[in-house]
């Protein structure tokens, strides 16, 4: 860590507030070290802990957030070039000339991750004991929650790519086991499966650019492969760049690996909203923003990003309008908004800076809604099918003013948050670019925010408005505080946290020393024509929700539909395009091997062997054993010898 500067006297208050912020900075390790101790502590401890095992993990998360609190603090009172440390913890890798320690970065990027990370999954952890309450395996489910906060942790303060992909492999085993988490159904533990492979995927894009980086640099740290990108091709920045997409594609569930976030739904929803609202799902765009100076010089690398986050924004969304059941309506959300911000991710720097700002106002709008369809799920006899709600914000007020917080926010409404955050990502996508690609792809983030308006409008009227279409067993009602206070206080986020960081700068001041200096523009005539643009898109989306699913009567069972609503209700055969581009085809080229290995190599070495063995087998009647066999053979032997002597003279 750096020393105290000479021209501080020890014992002022400068020096011992500099000390204090050395001394937090130093001990960031905590962050990782906490939630892990939690995870190891309920694994091993066995069912002594099950009475109460969960408020340990719920302390430990809590006291995460508090050490990212305190570290924010001590990087806020230093100037802005000064805003980055790096923290040695130990020699990892000694292997000859190449040494890799393992580190910390502390800089305004990877703390906006801790803080957001710390804070709402600690929501979910408090919500989760009252969720949770009646399993008999509760022990085990906040181990590993604690386990997955961990080791986000640890991918967003690494300070080398080696040990990001220890955190991300860490996320990936964890939503493994919290997915499969009620593993006695099958459907349940084939979910898990399809989650594990699809992320599997795109780790191996990951390993392969971690691969080529060590291979071109001679290092794999942020600051020896960023600071050498001069001394690389545009070919090799490409392959890198293209390889890190994919392992962001597979993380967080962009197009064309993102076919498993639907089927994730099947872990409880406090899972969910772990997953799709701070951890994950939100790994990928962290790769890629903290890669930028790779795409900056690989410009078709850079391209693909901003394609694949336009593609699957409005993948999403497609999806999104025909799913009846809520959590998968909401995981195709998140999907959706998720490419948002992988298409700001590839507009540069100020690309990036509205890119995680979606990202934080999306981590607390996402996760209250998350948490309000699990408070509908408790009281609705956990039914996940919107055609059998209706009306419910009379019995449930909490649950409906916290999600129709979340609701507006996502829709972009001033002066909800995603009003800050959104509509800077579609304003900086027109202006972008050269040529027609800025009305192209900023076109298509327009379409986007309609799409976004209906579907999501549609998921609200279908729970809390229009007609009663309960079961007649059921008898809905609010959830107890420890859900519904973590609802609020994420709703409170919706509401006021676009706004709280948009103001003055705040959030872009914040994060330029990491990303780059972003020059953005005051708002002039062109931007308020996006803005009014956007509105009424949303507008037209809400009120053509409000036509078919509050005003309307909604049949009890999903109409058949036209072929695109079919398709979308199939997750545009996604699954099907995949068991036949690579299930299929890795079933036939895996035949097709092992026919080559049975009929090819086996079947040389067995040709060979029966060669062999056929030709002892005649030579072997040769061998009589009598003398006069021998006899008469060597005389034939030596009348051959001489004819062929004679023969050669003549």
């Amino acid at each position: 860590m750096t020393a105290l500067p000479s021209t501080l006297v020890a014992g002022t208050p400068d020096a011992v507030s500099l000390a204090a912020s050395g001394a937090v900075q130093e001990r960031a390790w905590l962050l990782v070290a906490l939630p892990l101790a939690g995870a190891a502590i309920l694994l091993l401890g066995g069912r002594r802990l099950n009475r109460w095992g969960h408020w340990l993990a719920v302390a430990l998360s809590w006291s995460a957030f508090a050490w990212g609190v305190l570290l924010f603090w001590s990087l806020r009172g230093q100037a802005p070039d000064d805003r980055s440390r790096s923290l040695h913890l130990f020699t990892w890798v000694p292997a000859g000339n190449f040494q890799l320690d393992a580190g910390l970065l502390l800089d305004p990027l990877s703390v906006a991750f801790v803080l957001m990370v710390t804070f709402v999954a600690s929501l979910i952890h408090v919500y989760s004991v009252a969720y949770m309450e009646h399993d008999p395996d509760r022990r085990r489910f906040f181990a590993y929650m604690n386990l997955f906060v961990a080791s986000m942790l640890l991918l967003v303060l690494a300070d080398s790519y080696v040990l990001l992909y220890v955190g991300w492999e860490g996320v990936g085993l964890a939503s493994y086991l919290l997915i499969g988490f009620w593993n006695h159904n099958p459907d349940y533990a084939a979910a898990a499966k399809k989650a594990f492979i699809a992320n599997r995927v795109g780790d191996l894009g990951l390993t392969i650019a971690i691969m080529i980086m060590f291979a071109t640099f001679g290092t794999v740290t942020y600051s020896g492969v960023l600071s050498g990108l001069d001394g690389a091709s545009e070919g090799t920045l490409t392959a890198i760049g293209l390889m890190l997409l994919l392992g962001a594609c597979g993380k967080s569930a962009q197009f064309p690996l993102q076919s498993w976030l639907g089927d994730a739904m099947a872990g409880p929803t406090p899972v969910s909203a772990l997953i799709h609202a701070a951890t994950m799902v939100t790994a990928g765009v962290y790769l890629v923003v903290r890669s930028g100076p790779i795409y900056e010089s690989a410009p078709t690398a850079q391209l693909l990003v901003v394609i694949v986050g336009a593609v699957t924004l409005v993948f999403g969304a497609i999806v999104g309008c025909a799913k009846d059941d809520i959590k998968k309506a909401l995981a195709a959300s998140t999907m959706s908004q998720i490419g948002y911000m992988m298409l700001a991710a590839g507009l540069g720097p100020v690309g990036y800076i509205f890119a995680i700002f979606h990202l934080l106002t999306h981590g607390f709008f996402k996760a209250g809604m998350f948490l309000g369809a699990g408070s509908v799920m408790h009281g609705m006899n956990d039914s996940v099918d919107l055609r059998g709600f209706g009306r419910l914000n009379g019995v449930m007020k909490v649950t409906w003013l916290t999600f129709a917080a979340g609701w507006l926010a996502i829709l972009g409404v001033p002066p909800f948050s995603g009003f800050f955050s959104k509509d800077k990502i579609i304003e900086t996508a027109f202006a972008t670019g050269d040529g027609a690609r800025p009305w192209l792809v900023g076109s298509v983030a327009l379409v986007g925010a309609g799409l976004t308006a209906f579907y999501m409008s549609r998921m609200f009227f279908l729970t809390f408005h229009g007609r009663k279409r309960w079961p007649e067993d059921a008898h809905p009602h609010e959830s107890p505080l420890l859900m519904t206070v973590p609802m609020v206080i994420l709703a409170v986020g919706s509401v006021a946290l676009g706004g709280f960081l948009a103001f003055d700068h705040t959030f872009l001041n914040w994060l330029e020393p990491a990303t780059g200096t972003a020059h953005e523009e005051d708002p002039v005539l062109a931007a308020i024509v996006i803005q009014g643009a956007t509105l009424a898109l949303v507008a037209a989306g809400i009120a053509l929700a409000w036509a078919r699913y509050w005003r309307a009567e909604v049949p009890a069972t999903a109409p058949a539909g036209n072929p695109l609503t079919v398709a979308a209700r199939n997750d545009l055969y996604q699954d099907q395009v995949n068991e036949v581009l690579l299930m299929q085809s890795g079933q036939y080229l895996t035949r097709s091997l092992v026919f080559v290995d049975n009929r090819g190599v086996d079947g040389l070495v067995r040709g060979s062997a029966a060669a062999v063995g056929g030709l002892a087998g005649r030579l072997r009647r040769w061998q009589t054993g009598f003398v006069r066999s021998y006899a008469t053979s060597m005389t034939a032997g030596v009348i051959a010898v001489v004819l062929g002597v004679v023969a050669v003279r003549i």
